[in-house]
């Protein structure tokens, strides 16, 4: 039997209702997004165009860095132009697609970072085997497998959200779509689909994180036996992926580790997903990597030069 959708147009709460929330929002949230796209697009351009970053951590930075821009680029303009507008306003349609996009280039930046933990785990602990275990394309495969991970994930859970009849009410108390508030829209149960949204996110975002701390603990067993310059210089590379993994799965496994349901606090938390952590990973692998802050200053200085003659 056909489902039959009565409702064609959703309506966003936003993040705010207030309208002076809202335009202070917009004034914070649009320099951030601009700063994301600018700070992840600078990291790919550094990357590309150094050759003493040609190695395989930083050909995996620069494809985290397009993830970033991919997944922000899918929530911020809609979010950001809405608090401009009183009624905001989403086809079906174009909601279902957010839902696609947001859950791949989500699960694909889980796969990179795990990735990336195996690139740091391999070159700390098998030094000498590093370049024949990281070959490029290697690399290549891992990162491919990254995407089509990603696109397996989103397929899954959009084929068990287009079944759901929706025939009112219209308005989603969120600031974008997302599986558990357009749940609570379906004109039907919706359990079994939040224990598999439970299994396939949540579980799934429990199980790469538990792999990537093991990774960093097998790490830090390792460098027990290493000099105190290699601790510092092994530790300076890890610090920063860490950090990021943390920002990641953190309101991650918040928000999908448990049955559906829509708090105030998960839009604040996604606020912080979704528009703050692109933007403080590219700062975050500048300030904490001396190689990528020496590429970025000769490229400048490249630059100023060029323009002075």
């Amino acid at each position: 039997m056909a489902i039959k959708n009565n409702v064609t147009q959703l309506i966003f709460m936003g993040l705010f209702q207030d309208p002076e929330a809202q335009r202070v929002s917009f004034v914070i949230f649009l320099p951030v997004y601009v700063i994301t796209m600018l700070g992840n697009g600078f990291i790919i351009f550094t990357v590309n165009t150094s050759k003493s970053l040609n190695s395989p951590m930083y050909f995996f930075l620069s494809h985290l860095s397009l993830v970033e821009i991919c997944y922000s680029s899918t929530i911020v303009p809609k979010f950001i132009s809405d608090l401009l507008v009183e009624n905001k306003t989403i086809s079906l349609d174009c909601c279902m697609t957010q839902i696609f996009f947001f859950h791949f280039f989500g699960v694909a930046e889980i796969l990179l970072l795990t990735v990336m933990a195996y690139d740091r785990y391999v070159a700390i602990c098998k030094p000498l085997h590093y370049m024949t275990i990281m070959s490029r394309p290697v690399c290549r495969v891992l990162v491919l497998g990254s995407w089509l991970g990603g696109m397996f994930h989103s397929v899954a859970q959009i084929l068990i959200t287009v079944q759901l009849p929706f025939c009112g009410p219209h308005v989603i108390d969120h600031y974008f779509c997302d599986l558990h508030p357009l749940f609570k829209l379906a004109c039907a149960d919706t359990f079994v689909e939040g224990i598999i949204v439970l299994t396939n996110s949540g579980l799934f975002s429990v199980i790469s994180f538990l792999f990537l701390i093991s990774s960093y603990v097998i790490i830090l067993v390792h460098l027990r036996n290493q000099t105190a310059e290699g601790r510092r210089k092994a530790l300076s590379t890890c610090a920063s992926h860490i950090t990021v993994v943390l920002l990641f799965f953190g309101p991650a496994i918040f928000l999908y580790l448990r049955p559906s349901s829509t708090f105030t606090e998960d839009k604040l938390v996604a606020v912080f997903y979704t528009v703050v952590t692109p933007m403080l990973n590219p700062i975050i692998y500048t300030l904490r990597n001396a190689e990528v802050k020496n590429a970025m200053k000769r490229l400048w200085s490249k630059k100023m030069k060029l323009e002075v003659k």
